[in-house]
């Protein structure tokens, strides 16, 4: 399922003294099975572009497509695109309200009048998509870690079989090991569905080792989109604007000025221990 955005621009308390524009004529698609990263600062519109993609903000002014329909062309068929169009947001734990996980995710597949069997078969697809463990079907959500619920929150929206995943901030506040089981189950997830997935980040790191184009906010408007490599490279523009390549690109760089051999292309650690491995091997064979 595509997402086209065409010359939106969304101002906030719109006709008011407080008005601001927090997207200013942004065009952009994302086709069918992409994974992209969308990142900025604090206050570039990233998180509001994503509200616009599933309907939750409607543009001030333009149009966003799903699958090639105006989702606002018809006011009544919203809920059937936020059905398709699945959002997390930011610390979607808050969100956890039922006493257990399994009735937790089962909430949304029984509010969209599902049967019995076809709600049951959707939460446990989606809990076990989510790496989920059986003995903590009937758990109380509280209780889990914080990764834990962050992916049953996840397995929540995936009960409602979104062609579109849109996760806002999924890994922040977490430890860098819940941090890493959250992604790389996303990761897995984008894999094995199939599905359209943007998420949205301001992980340099993240964004490197998971997504295959990337596109960079700045104040309202799309400043570059591209891949990882091609956006990585332009460490200088990202800089201007507030941001920074991924931490282990500036080493590769700073070896590279000191006269060893190895590539600067590379933004994940997998890669630079590969690389790094074979310039210094034949060093110390000499």
């Amino acid at each position: 399922m595509s997402i086209e955005i065409r010359n939106v621009t969304f101002f906030y308390n719109a006709g008011s003294v407080l008005e601001k524009k927090a997207l200013d004529d942004i065009s952009l698609k994302i086709d069918a099975g992409e994974f992209v990263g969308l990142i900025g600062h604090t206050g570039s519109g990233k998180s509001t572009l994503a509200q616009h993609m599933n309907g939750l903000l409607r543009p001030s002014r333009g149009q966003v497509l799903i699958g090639g329909e105006d989702i606002h062309a018809d006011k009544s068929r919203l809920k059937q695109v936020r059905r398709r169009v699945g959002l997390v947001f930011q610390y979607p734990e808050h969100q956890l309200f039922e006493m257990t996980v399994f009735k937790d995710v089962a909430f949304g597949p029984e509010n969209m009048g599902w049967t019995k069997a076809e709600t049951e078969a959707a939460v446990i697809s989606a809990l076990e998509l989510a790496g989920i463990e059986k003995e903590l079907y009937e758990q109380p959500p509280f209780e889990l870690s914080g990764g834990q619920k962050r992916r049953v929150a996840i397995a929540g929206v995936l009960a409602m079989r979104p062609e579109i995943l849109l996760l806002d901030e999924p890994a922040a506040g977490l430890d860098p090991r819940g941090r890493d089981e959250i992604l790389d189950k996303i990761k897995e997830m984008h894999q094995q569905l199939g599905i359209t997935v943007i998420l949205v980040s301001h992980s340099m790191e993240d964004i490197s080792r998971l997504v295959s184009r990337i596109i960079v906010m700045d104040s309202g408007r799309i400043a570059q989109s591209g891949a990882p490599g091609e956006i990585f490279a332009r460490v200088e523009e990202l800089e201007r604007i507030g941001l920074a390549a991924p931490q282990i690109s500036y080493i590769m760089r700073e070896l590279k000025e000191r006269g060893f051999d190895v590539p600067t292309d590379i933004f994940t650690v997998k890669e630079a221990v590969k690389a790094i491995t074979a310039a210094f091997i034949p060093l110390a064979r000499t």
